[in-house]
């Protein structure tokens, strides 16, 4: 019996290592997940605390621009979607150990070209400082010997801690707080544990448009671009997304779903394809 169940076990193991098992339901063909009906799974990769592009609500929900968009997507190419939440830090993980098929959530590509497989750009963005109404600091020479709080693997941290981007201006706070969302560094703004924060300005405008009281500085810090990126071989995948992303464009739906999003939405920077 022993033998038998060893022997059930390796060609069960051999069948996985061909086929790609991956959980009730679903295998891993030439051409990415499937399901038992042979549809493709999407999974898309996302901050589950990064509104408003990508949010986990108190309800458990899913929500957000980009988690909309790529909804849409699904339901355009005929895929199934599959959600793939994680701690923003972690994502090079989940998209390294094939836990979801590209990284969504307003993920800057400036200066990450190399790094990965992108989509086209989807939306323009601005790195800015926010601070609160009637606040001292008026220019980004007044941080200096102030607290700063950011987000963890974010584009404003790294341009803060980037020797050619703005890691001299960060060498004069008295400190960079290091957050793992940037809800919990507004309320930290809020309660006056810091005194500005470094952040993406639809991101903050978002944060903003919940609570009164805060603003962005004149001067920014950067400008950037968000894109979609996927392990750097999976080029045919990326270049469906991109076909299915312009002919949402075309029908409307980018913009429908972006004018749901007011904070962002001047920001959307994919036009229809000439006729």
């Amino acid at each position: 019996m022993k033998k038998l169940l060893a022997l059930g076990l390796s060609v069960l193991t051999v069948a996985c290592l061909f086929t790609g098992c991956t959980g009730a339901g679903q295998v891993l063909d030439g051409d990415g997940m499937v399901n038992e009906g042979g549809t493709r799974v999407f999974r898309q990769g996302f901050d589950l605390d990064y509104p408003p592009y990508s949010y986990i609500d108190d309800n458990g929900e899913k929500g957000g621009f980009d988690v909309e968009l790529a909804q849409a997507l699904c339901e355009y190419k005929g895929w199934t979607y599959e959600a793939v939440p994680f701690n923003w830090d972690a994502k090079d993980a989940e998209l390294n150990s094939g836990n979801c098929d590209c990284i969504w959530s307003g993920f800057t590509r400036n200066g990450r070209e190399d790094d990965y497989a992108w989509s086209i750009s989807y939306s323009d963005n601005t790195q800015m400082i926010m601070v609160p109404d009637g606040s001292e600091i008026n220019t980004l020479e007044d941080l200096t010997g102030k607290i700063v709080g950011v987000q963890t693997a974010t584009s404003a941290y790294e341009l803060l801690n980037d020797e050619e981007g703005q890691k001299e201006l960060c060498d004069t706070f008295k400190s960079l707080e290091i957050y793992d969302t940037y809800t919990i560094a507004f309320n930290d703004l809020q309660s006056g544990g810091i005194d500005a924060i470094a952040i993406d300005v639809t991101s903050g405008q978002y944060l903003m448009s919940t609570k009164a009281g805060y603003h962005f500085l004149d001067e920014a810090l950067g400008s950037e671009q968000y894109a979609i990126g996927f392990r750097k071989d999976d080029t045919a995948l990326r270049d469906e997304v991109n076909e299915a992303l312009q002919a949402l464009v075309d029908n409307g739906t980018y913009d429908e779903i972006g004018k749901k999003y007011p904070e962002i939405y001047e920001f959307l920077c994919l036009k229809p394809s000439e006729k």
